[in-house]
């Protein structure tokens, strides 16, 4: 299993809701899917920050899990967010996610109460060894700023952790990482805007949230870069850089799910208290995505 690794170009896919902003819209979703899978996506990223699945309830995660893997039928790998504040609830996704046929699950280590690397460690390898499936560490600065090289190493010796989702940009770290694995590790990179340098340092995938609304963007630069065509690949990477800055300027998620809607799919809401989109707030983001070239050609 340890030679598992997940390449190319995967969509951090959002959760599209209903009015209610709690169920799945599965229409949406589906409709998503086949989008960017004729836009050359190598896979999904499902139900980790961008979506939402740490502030959904446990039955629409698990619909959303069982949407996502029924439509891609298959045809790309599904690596499904499990994450719980809750061990047992963490295992409980993780199961259901090997059970609906999900490639791997993933998940950000323990966070909020001030766990050490004992803790860390003994979380992975308790939700690990509840599947027989890849696991993927999703290492966030913001869930847990501790996790470096040397503590992800270490996870990296339970049998079935193949791989971690780095969504930093300490890329020094990455690079030891990498080391210190002798490349066996399946490393994806995680900034957006960061995904040459990420490629670069070492990274087999990237996995990102705007890859919702320009995703033929980043499956050029990832294959820019694997042709050694690196300066038109930092190029492009200039060039989409400022609809990202701009994206989180009007708050990431909410931004992103909003900038699908104006894609003509019904990206919804994103989950209460974060910004709920009015008519005039889509198209105060239209303008401004527009100032930045998007949607580009």
């Amino acid at each position: 299993m340890k030679g598992v690794k997940f390449e190319g170009i995967l969509p951090a896919l959002i959760t599209p809701f209903e009015e209610d902003n709690r169920t799945v819209n599965e229409t949406s979703a589906r409709s998503l899917i086949e989008l960017y899978l004729s836009q050359g996506a190598n896979g999904f990223y499902i139900l980790g920050g961008t979506g939402e699945g740490l502030v959904m309830g446990r039955e629409q995660r698990e619909r959303m899990c069982e949407i996502v893997i029924d439509q891609v039928k298959g045809r790309k790998p599904v690596i499904c967010h499990i994450a719980s504040m809750n061990l047992d609830e963490a295992i409980a996704l993780a199961k259901h996610a090997e059970k609906a046929g999900a490639d791997a699950i993933a998940s950000v280590p323990p966070f909020f109460f001030s766990y050490d690397r004992d803790d860390i460690y003994n979380y992975y390898k308790a939700i690990a060894q509840s599947v027989h499936i890849p696991m993927i560490i999703y290492y966030h600065p913001a869930a847990q700023k501790d996790m470096q090289a040397s503590l992800i190493a270490h996870i990296f010796e339970i049998d079935n952790v193949t791989g971690v989702k780095w969504s930093s940009q300490n890329f020094f770290e990455m690079m030891k990482l990498k080391h210190m694995t002798q490349g066996d590790m399946n490393i994806i990179n995680g900034p957006d805007e960061l995904l040459v340098e990420g490629l670069t340092a070492g990274a087999d995938a990237g996995v990102g949230s705007t890859y919702n609304v320009m995703l033929p963007q980043f499956v050029e630069i990832y294959n820019l870069f694997k042709t050694g065509k690196i300066d038109e690949a930092r190029a492009l990477q200039m060039k989409i850089n400022p609809t990202i800055e701009c994206l989180c300027k009007y708050e990431l998620i909410p931004a992103v799910k909003a900038g699908v809607t104006l894609m003509g799919y019904n990206g919804g809401n994103a989950t209460y208290p974060m910004r709920q989109y009015s008519a005039e707030d889509l198209e105060e983001l239209r303008q401004a995505l527009a100032k930045e070239g998007w949607p580009f050609n």
